[in-house]
């Protein structure tokens, strides 16, 4: 399997460019199964959300596909790379075709950079393939000289489908 360096070190007012390749690195992270440094990637008080409705504006007085801190976060990494997990036998593999993340805001003053990223995400497990539509966008931060999600919101294009079990991460 091919790698991905180490999470670069970043000046304190990341460039465009730098907080792109972060957006490209996570989705690859995920498509490789690396989780944990996918997990890595996130600040202790981030957020993984993915809105039930469309143009939903708060996670909490409505419900949610998902809504997860990074604790629930890592005790899917858990699941998902534990040897009695039988949902997870085969493992679900995935894959993102994202197009260009686009920077939609930047506040060096409150360390605050917003990315926007249109894609298609397919997960597989057996026989059976799934394919979802979606914007994502990344509310980032620079800790420690290390980019950082402090908010990744999923909008699926058709959010209010019935949806099987979605295993892994978009």
């Amino acid at each position: 399997m091919s790698t991905v360096a180490e999470a670069p070190v970043v000046n304190t007012v990341p460039t465009d460019q730098e907080l792109m390749d972060f957006v490209v690195r996570e989705a690859r992270l995920i498509d490789q199964q690396r989780f944990d440094e996918w997990l890595d990637m996130y600040a202790d008080d981030a957020f993984y959300w993915m809105p039930l409705e469309w143009n939903q504006t708060d996670p909490r007085l409505t419900c949610s596909l998902m809504y997860e801190d990074k604790l629930l976060l890592s005790i899917r990494v858990e699941r998902l790379k534990g040897a009695r997990t039988f949902s997870q036998k085969p493992k679900s593999r995935c894959h993102h075709v994202l197009q260009t993340p686009q920077v939609d805001s930047r506040d060096p003053s409150t360390n605050s950079y917003v990315t926007w990223t249109p894609m298609h995400y397919v997960e597989t497990r057996l026989d059976e393939q799934t394919l979802y539509a979606a914007w994502v966008t990344h509310h980032l931060g620079v800790e420690n000289g290390r980019l950082k999600i402090k908010l990744k919101r999923v909008d699926l294009i058709n959010c209010d489908a019935a949806f099987g079990n979605i295993q892994l991460f978009m």
